[in-house]
């Protein structure tokens, strides 16, 4: 049995059909600050390209837009810094930031000691 996605008591269905003042009053201070702020114009324009065609892929450089009603069910390209992560945005992700989700550095994994390194460090097992 699947569960029903609530936030703050409401389900998605109550929350799509909120108005932008409701909705902002569900989330935390921070965001709700940002959101009252106004948004940047080049979130103002991936909101617009985001009306405009919900189907198609769309690169952002944003990455500390939050994530609102409008953009659930759409699939956004986040920069992380060397190339844009595909994001395919759900309800759960309502109220976070876009950057989240893409994230700017990998696990760093090391092959064999360097120069320099001590007999002891320089063991290294069989099995």
């Amino acid at each position: 049995m699947a569960t029903k996605f609530m936030m703050r008591g409401k389900g998605w269905e109550e929350i799509e059909k909120m108005k932008p003042e409701e909705f902002v009053r569900l989330l935390p201070s921070r965001q709700r600050r940002a959101l009252k702020r106004g948004l940047t114009e080049q979130e103002k324009l991936l909101l617009e390209n985001i009306r405009a065609n919900r189907k198609k892929f769309h690169k952002t450089h944003c990455r500390e837009m939050v994530i609102i009603p409008e953009m659930v069910g759409v699939r956004v390209g986040v920069h992380n810094g060397k190339e844009f992560v595909a994001i395919d945005i759900k309800p759960e992700m309502l109220g976070h930031r876009l950057g989240e989700y893409a994230m700017t550095r990998k696990k760093v994994e090391h092959s064999a000691p360097g120069f320099g390194a001590t007999k002891s460090s320089k063991f290294v097992p069989l099995k």
